[in-house]
């Protein structure tokens, strides 16, 4: 905030730790995720969740999730910048974290989570390539956020696809009914549509929405760090936005904007700057050559509806 933000009244440190502290120096994931949420979503009470350790040696999603259970007055608005390929772990345990997602979204919660830095991923089947989907950005009841860079990285320009923006099709949740018409549409109207054996054409298709994710600046243990990219970026960022607009409905007399997916997917975009140019990656073989699913006229596996621009987004999410 010393370096940037000068120009806007912001607030001076989170409000609240919830969970187990480590004794070490925040590493760069969590310096990015707070400074950048909190810049986004300039002096909005800010409150960090800890959750230590792991599950199935992948992130401890349940854990954190019951300490949001477990409480009766929370954030509107929560980021993540994690996630785990959806095959390393066991179907009970995806399930009963998703049960916890469906828990948040009726309680009005918008969680969002980062769509991953691996495009389209990739692994082996039986001998034979496929796109590796991630979770929790496969779930049906979170907001996931992919990536974009400027056209120019050395200057603000027109924004295209990140290609390490996460992006594709569930292989454990079916596509759900809020998003039929937008993915049929782009299954039906893609000119550059990967080998039908590649990816689950049926799943829940990600990411939602996007912003950029390339080219940061983050400080983390008072050491200026240039050029931090990833969703990791691009998810805070989304998330701070989303707190403003939560703001001013909360000023307007209104509720909180809660699960966000089924009015972003009814109003087909509205509010958000649609990304048209650029694929990201996927495997590398012959058949593909590294290219996963690519950006076209609403919305795509890759950058979802788009990037926000606020003004119209509020305009468009203020009401009820």
């Amino acid at each position: 905030m010393r370096l940037f933000g000068g120009s806007f009244t912001h607030q001076a440190s989170v409000a609240k730790v919830v969970g187990k502290q480590g004794r070490g120096r925040a590493g760069i994931e969590a310096s990015l995720d707070v400074e950048y949420l909190m810049s986004a979503g300039a002096n909005i009470s800010t409150w960090v969740y800890s959750s230590p350790g792991r599950h199935e040696a992948q992130e401890p999603f349940l854990q954190w999730l019951l300490l949001l259970s477990n409480e009766s007055s929370l954030p509107h608005v929560h980021t993540v910048s994690y996630g785990d390929d959806e095959d390393s772990l066991s179907s009970i345990y995806i399930q009963r974290v998703n049960t916890e997602f469906m828990k948040a979204a009726a309680r009005g919660l918008t969680l969002l989570f980062a769509s991953g830095d691996t495009g389209a991923g990739c692994w082996s089947v039986s001998g034979r390539h496929k796109f590796r989907p991630s979770f929790p950005a496969s779930s049906p009841y979170v907001t996931t956020v992919g990536g974009t860079s400027f056209k120019n990285p050395f200057l603000i320009t027109d924004e295209v696809v990140d290609y390490i923006s996460g992006g594709g099709f569930s292989n454990v949740f079916p596509r759900p009914p809020y998003q039929e018409e937008a993915v049929a549409q782009f299954l039906k109207s893609s000119s550059h549509l990967p080998p039908s054996s590649y990816f689950n054409a049926s799943g829940r298709a990600y990411p939602d929405v996007a912003a950029l994710s390339d080219g940061y600046w983050v400080v983390s243990n008072m050491v200026p760090i240039p050029w931090v990219s990833g969703t990791s970026a691009s998810t805070p960022v989304f998330g701070g936005i989303l707190s403003l607009i939560n703001e001013h409905r909360i000023l307007n007399g209104r509720p909180p904007l809660g699960f966000l997916n089924p009015r972003l997917y009814q109003q087909h975009g509205t509010g958000l700057f649609d990304v048209t140019h650029g694929c990201h990656e996927s495997c590398l073989n012959e058949e593909v050559e590294g290219q996963g699913f690519c950006s076209g006229p609403g919305w795509d596996p890759v950058t979802g509806w788009g990037t926000p621009n606020f003004p119209a987004l509020l305009k468009t999410l203020l009401n009820p």
